[in-house]
């Protein structure tokens, strides 16, 4: 599969052929599978207070009164206390640091799963239904002469995007709404949107120029993965790739 190779004015330098690891088959099961194991294999092992629900000091009436006597309650009231069906009780069957979050993927289902994400990001279809705004004339992924990476001011990032057709997703991704439930009060307040992945060889420059526009991620093609190309388990994500980072990863599936 052939696709154009941009320059930083937004022209057509030439062609490229994509390496086979771009003509992989959809495997959404694969990739949810593994992205999973990867969000679970960063939990942190939490757990409740011991003592928790616990610090009362109440006992059962016992039987003849007409309530339940297997609820104790606190002096000389009715109010119960303790057990997990009482307000302000302890937890029924509360998380503990015991548990195993830790989930083994074989190494060749991880390789698989970022394949499949891979060769989504030719797929214009797939890259849409994701919620990416940009040129349709541009043929995907965005691959890019290698000058691309000397970039290291915002000034030039946003004027590459803009003559790219693709400043329209940062845009989009810049828009932060409030999260729902208990995570507003837990340092988490906004929910953020994910625009472009930049994949270049040599990320210094690029880090400093585009690391500060909303949602936009850059690694090495070392640093790929299932998580980065299809995020929230969902495949296609708008990705730039530059000549070298290309070529870095020919020889991956041979």
């Amino acid at each position: 599969m052939k696709v154009n190779i941009y320059t930083l004015e937004g022209g057509i330098k030439g062609q490229i052929e994509l390496p086979k690891c771009f003509e992989y088959p959809y495997r959404p099961d694969l990739i949810r599978r593994v992205i999973r194991a990867f969000q679970l294999n960063r939990v942190q092992p939490h757990g409740v207070d011991p003592m928790a629900g616990m610090r009362r000091v109440a006992e059962s009436w016992g039987p003849g009164h007409g309530v339940s006597k297997m609820v104790p309650r606190i002096g000389n009231t009715s109010r119960g206390a303790i057990i997990p069906n009482t307000v302000g009780g302890r937890a029924g069957h509360p998380p503990t640091t015991d548990k195993v979050w830790y989930r083994k993927i074989n190494k060749k289902e991880r390789r698989l799963a970022k394949y499949s994400a891979l060769s989504m990001t030719t797929r214009k279809p797939m890259v849409i239904r994701r919620g990416h705004r940009f040129n349709p004339e541009i043929t995907l992924p965005v691959v890019i002469e290698d000058s691309f990476e000397e970039i290291s001011t915002v000034k030039d990032a946003i004027r590459v995007l803009k003559n790219l057709g693709l400043y329209d997703d940062i845009l989009r991704a810049s828009d932060k709404r409030i999260r729902g439930g208990k995570g507003k009060r837990r340092g988490r307040k906004y929910k953020k949107k994910k625009s472009i992945l930049i994949v270049v060889k040599n990320a210094e420059n690029v880090k400093k120029g585009f690391g500060n526009l909303p949602g936009v991620d850059i690694v090495t093609p070392r640093e790929l993965n299932a998580e980065v190309l299809a995020p929230g388990t969902h495949a296609g994500r708008l990705s730039i790739f530059t000549e070298g980072a290309i070529e870095e990863m020919r020889r991956w599936a041979q």
